[in-house]
C-alpha cells in the first residue's frame, strides 16, 4: 500500500466550513497546506507568429438535396402576386401620366430652339443673297455686260412702249 500524505485537521475543518464560492475556491490550498503557486509562464518564442483571427474556424460545404421537397400551394400567394402586379401597374401608369408632359414640353424647347437657329442661318443666307442679286443687277455692271457682248443703246424708233389703260383691262384674262 502506498501511503497517502493527510491533510492537517484544521485544513479539514476549514474544507467543511466553507462554500465553494468563487474567491473560496481561489483560497484553496493544495495538500500541503501551503497555498499553490501559480505554473510559472513559458517564454514565448519571438519568431512565432501569433494567430489570426478566426483561423481556427473551419467551413465546409456540405451537400443538400431538396430535389424529394414538393412545394404545397398557397392559394394567399396568388392573390397578393396579382395585387402586387397591378399596384406596379398603376404606379407605372402614374409616373408616365406625371412625367410625359415634362418630357414633352422639353422637346418641344429643343425643337424651338432649332427653329430659332435655323431661322437664323435663313436671314442671313436671305441676306447675303439679296446683296448678291443687288450686286449683279447695277447699272454699270449691265454695261459692262452689254459691252462685252457688243450690244448697244436702242435707237429711239426701236422702243415701243405700251399705254395702260384706266381700266387694267389687260391685266384681266377672261
Amino acid at each position: 500500500m502506498v501511503a497517502q500524505a493527510v491533510p492537517p485537521a484544521w485544513l479539514l475543518e476549514r474544507e467543511r466550513k466553507t462554500m465553494a464560492t468563487l474567491p473560496a475556491f481561489f483560497r484553496r490550498t493544495n495538500e500541503t497546506g501551503y497555498p499553490a503557486l501559480s505554473p510559472i509562464k513559458p517564454e514565448r518564442d519571438p519568431f512565432q507568429l501569433r494567430a489570426l483571427p478566426q483561423e481556427d474556424v473551419l467551413f465546409y460545404c456540405k451537400r443538400i438535396d431538396n430535389s424529394r421537397l414538393v412545394r404545397e400551394p398557397d392559394p394567399q400567394a396568388r392573390g397578393a402576386c396579382w395585387s402586387a402586379i397591378g399596384a406596379a401597374c398603376f404606379l407605372l401608369v402614374v409616373l408616365t401620366s406625371v412625367l410625359v408632359p415634362n418630357v414633352a414640353s422639353t422637346l418641344a424647347g429643343y425643337k424651338l430652339q432649332a427653329l430659332r437657329v435655323e431661322e437664323r442661318q435663313l436671314l442671313y443666307e436671305k441676306r447675303t443673297l439679296e446683296l448678291e442679286e443687288a450686286e449683279l443687277l447695277t447699272p454699270q455692271r449691265l454695261e459692262t455686260l452689254a459691252q462685252g457682248q457688243n450690244l448697244v443703246a436702242p435707237f429711239p424708233g426701236q422702243v415701243v412702249r405700251l399705254n395702260a389703260k384706266g381700266d387694267s383691262a389687260v391685266a384681266m384674262v377672261k
